[in-house]
């Protein structure tokens, strides 16, 4: 029988230390401080956006929201965006995506303070993460695995690692730490050829393609390690990952759940984001110093 790797677990014992971390920012004067920016109301953003008020509530971080319409203009997105970018009251910034194909998020991905970018969209941050320099940050959701393998014990350090997922929010950030971590990874597609032998062959499995379920028993070793990154709605309205989780429990020695699972730490990281951010930002003033 497998372990499950439940995400709230791993949540709560990196609030412990961060409430900490935010009473002694408080004690210099400093609220940490996470500005979400949404634009439209798609039930997702809104579903994460819960999640993420409710982290921040929990750690003592102030959290704010800037919703604009669906039909906003690129001109006063942008705007928006460096009026907050801007603020020096602003720690962390969270911009929910996709935006609508109205909108071109180029510009901002360029503009955003890479101290404020919490969730790694800025070019600035991503190359950190591909060159190993661990100052800036990496998507929330990449760290969220590292975070589980972290709690759960499970080290990469030569372990054959194979990730089903290759976008620039997931798949290849999360490579990178891997690699970083000694792991010797693979990384997968689904147009990639013989792709069941490629994972069955993994001591650990991220699955992150955006598939329902199409990881299936005969996909996964004996006694691998596997993490389920995606979240996709099944024909009768449910919530599962991109893996067949009652067909895989039995033979992982580790799973993690969907729902319940990696999606329950990234807001966990997302806080802790801001508090690194906060910190800097301490730093500097007592340096006399800017990093706006």
């Amino acid at each position: 029988m497998s372990i499950i790797m439940k995400g709230a677990d791993v949540a709560k014992s990196i609030k412990e230390e961060l409430v900490k971390e935010v009473e002694a920012l408080k004690e210099k004067g400093i609220t940490p401080c996470l500005s979400i920016i949404r634009v439209g109301e798609r039930s997702d953003d809104l579903s994460y956006e819960r999640g993420a008020r409710k982290r921040m509530e929990m750690t003592g971080i102030q959290c704010r929201v800037t919703a604009l319409p669906k039909d906003v203009s690129q001109e006063e997105f942008e705007q928006t965006f460096s009026r907050i970018n801007e603020d020096s009251d602003v720690h962390g910034i969270l911009l929910l995506r996709p935006l609508p194909k109205s909108l071109d998020e180029g510009p901002v991905r360029a503009m955003i303070h890479p101290n404020k970018d919490v969730d790694g969209m800025s070019p600035v941050n991503m190359a950190k993460v591909f060159s190993g320099d661990e100052t800036g940050f990496a998507p929330c959701t990449a760290q969220a695995v590292m975070e589980i393998l972290r709690y759960y014990g499970v080290m990469p350090r030569g372990k054959r690692i194979t990730i089903l997922g290759r976008s620039m929010v997931v798949g290849r950030p999360l490579a990178m730490s891997l690699l970083k971590a000694d792991g010797t990874v693979t990384l997968c597609h689904t147009r990639t050829e013989e792709l069941a032998q490629e994972c069955n062959k993994a001591q650990i499995l991220v699955a992150a393609a955006g598939k329902a379920r199409m990881v299936t028993e005969d996909m996964v070793g004996e006694n691998a390690v596997v993490i389920d990154v995606g979240i996709n709605v099944d024909e009768d309205g449910g919530l599962c990952g991109d893996v067949d989780f009652e067909a895989v429990k039995n033979k992982a020695a580790y799973i993690s759940p969907v729902p319940g699972g990696v999606g329950s730490v990234t807001s966990s990281v997302l806080a802790k984001h801001v508090v690194k951010s906060a910190k800097g930002f301490c730093k500097m003033l007592a340096q006399n110093s800017s990093i706006w």
